[in-house]
């Protein structure tokens, strides 16, 4: 809960950026992350975190930060060999524990707009074959005037 007594446990001063790892956090996320190459991992971590928090492009890096290119690889390649996955699994299943919970959930609710919109479905629940492709008059106009002209 957000109140006047954990307020500063949650406070970022001190760091170069709001989005920047602490020495604590990054004591919980290093072990997951594989062995260090060329490049400092949690200054990569930090340039993620920084674009993720912030939404700006890639190009548009403060230059403190990781190189562009650097840190969108690794970014790349940490979604693709699970590394990502992991780090979310494991501070989701430390945060569950810490609020006194199991880890994980052992209840749903689905409420009935959330049942009617995936009754609805996306373009894996369509049909295609189903559905007539819609034409436009004017389009359908075009089309046979086009084709008489040859």
């Amino acid at each position: 809960m957000w109140t006047e007594e954990n307020r500063p446990k949650y406070e970022r001063k001190g760091l170069r950026y709001p989005s920047d790892l602490t020495d604590e956090e990054w004591a919980l996320i290093e072990p997951l992350l594989p062995p260090e190459r060329k490049v400092k991992r949690r200054e990569v971590l930090d340039t993620i975190l920084y674009v993720l928090t912030t939404g700006c492009q890639w190009r548009m890096l403060p230059k403190d930060l990781a190189a562009k290119s650097t840190a969108h690889d690794y970014f790349v390649e940490w979604h693709r060999d699970g590394t990502l996955a992991r780090i979310h699994h494991t501070l989701y299943t430390k945060c569950r524990e810490l609020a006194e919970k199991k880890a994980s959930p052992t209840l749903a609710i689905i409420d009935s707009q959330s049942v009617k919109s995936a009754e609805k479905g996306g373009p894996a629940s369509i049909r295609w074959d189903m559905t007539r492709a819609r034409k436009s008059k004017a389009r359908s106009g075009m089309r046979r005037s086009i084709r008489s002209a040859y």
